[in-house]
């Protein structure tokens, strides 16, 4: 059994797929966070330049992939799919699993395919320098790559809790030339407001948002760019999915099943989309998003609208979530540590075009080192809980003897999460 199915680089997309010409329903329009009434691509241009803005409130179906962009893409992509057959054997089950594998770029995740893209349009605009957050490290590292590629700078607020736990992502931002801020910090006066009311908080996405928002507007020739959640991300990000569906063809097999993890929703909606776009013609596929119960915000989350960052200086957009004050347990898969989710993945969910299932950080590592024996990759955290689900769908084919097929998207590698991995295996973690 052939176990990788590869494209050349010619076949790397030549456009992003925008879900919203194919929704049923226009998404609702998000709020200016002073006057509440729907904002215009005006209120965004103190952040974000003017083609990114576009993207962001286009309703056109596909959209060109600048050369640039593709030239910058093909170091990694296409990205290899593989069939788990060694992990079928393992779990003696009658299901097909297949998994697009991310962790092949250069940072090790799929943060790059949108990295790349905004850090060519902010340099297009003039932009000096990039703010932005992360929460375990993928995006900040993927952003501070970009950057360096385009001669920008970058500086990146980087949630406390994943700060301590994850040095190394750190270390890889250094060397890519970033400053770097443990968030909350004592950079920013949010940053400085949260530290004098809660002096050990572990930081949140919505509070380092928050951070490299203020820098944003309070600095000249400077941008902020977000790694997920905003339509321009998910939009960077459907060359996964597009990837995919040639791969499986080539294959011979088309999933019953597509699974995500989810935090804000860019590597999920990346693999989903594009396969969302043949549900809502008609084929009969089910799509489910895979959180963790310490952040549960679709399954738990209430839809509805919200900001986007703790301090309340985003526009408000209609979102499953959990409080935009809510600060999750500092558990390991750190990008998925966000209280609210994408506002088009929240529109699937409640929709019902998409499932979500929420799972414990026990059994997402169990699951990732069973992963791990039989494949010989060992996942990063936020993409364990994917491979948890799929593993779930399997058994469950298993039980009622019947073939499925599998599909998942392993959106980053875990070798710089090891210490996470440590704690799992000298039965530490909680």
């Amino acid at each position: 059994m052939q176990r990788q199915f590869l494209l050349q680089q010619a076949d790397i997309p030549t456009h992003w797929y925008n879900i919203v010409a194919d929704l049923p329903t226009p998404p609702a329009p998000p709020l200016h966070p002073g006057t509440k009434e729907p904002a215009g691509p005006q209120d965004l241009q103190a952040i974000f330049p003017d083609e990114i803005i576009e993207q962001e409130v286009s309703g056109q179906r596909w959209i060109e992939i600048p050369e640039q962009v593709r030239d910058g893409l093909a170091q990694w992509r296409p990205t290899p799919l593989y069939r788990a057959v060694r992990l079928e054997q393992a779990l003696g089950t009658p299901a097909k699993i297949f998994y697009k594998y991310e962790g092949t770029s250069p940072v090790g995740s799929h943060k790059l395919n949108t990295a790349i893209a905004q850090a060519y349009y902010n340099k297009r605009a003039g932009v000096k320098r990039l703010a932005t957050e992360t929460g375990a490290g993928q995006w900040g590292c993927s952003l501070a790559f970009a950057c360096q590629m385009f001669g920008l700078e970058c500086t990146v607020y980087m949630v406390k809790i994943s700060f301590t736990q994850k040095p190394y992502r750190k270390s890889m931002m250094l060397t890519f030339g970033a400053t770097i801020y443990a968030s909350p910090s004592e950079h920013t006066i949010y940053g400085r407001k949260v530290l004098e009311e809660t002096p050990d908080s572990p930081g949140s996405l919505g509070i380092a948002i928050s951070e490299a928002l203020e820098d944003t507007v309070s600095s000249s020739g400077v941008k902020y760019a977000l790694g997920s959640v905003t339509n321009h991300v998910l939009l960077h990000q459907t060359v996964i999915g597009q990837e995919a569906q040639k791969q499986m063809q080539m294959a011979g097999a088309y999933p019953d099943v597509v699974i995500g993890c989810v935090g804000g929703g860019s590597n999920f909606a990346g693999l989903a989309f594009p396969y969302l776009a043949d549900k809502i013609s008609g084929k009969n596929i089910r799509v489910v998003a895979v959180e963790p119960t310490s952040c549960p915000t679709l399954t738990k989350g209430e839809y509805r609208y919200d900001f986007g960052d703790t301090a309340g200086m985003t526009p408000l957009f209609k979102m499953y979530t959990l409080g935009h004050d809510f600060v999750p347990p500092g558990i390991h898969a750190g990008g998925l540590r966000y209280h609210g989710m994408s506002p088009l993945v929240s529109q699937c969910y409640d929709s019902g075009l998409i499932e979500a299932v929420s799972y414990p950080q026990t059994e997402v590592f169990s699951a990732a080192v069973e992963f791990a024996k039989a494949e010989g990759i060992i996942p990063a955290p936020e993409s364990s809980h994917a491979v948890r689900a799929a593993i779930d769908e399997a058994l469950i084919a298993k039980r009622e003897g019947v073939e499925k097929t599998i599909l998942f998207n392993l959106s980053g590698h875990g070798l710089l999460d090891l210490g996470a991995y440590e704690s799992y295996l000298s039965g530490n973690l909680k």
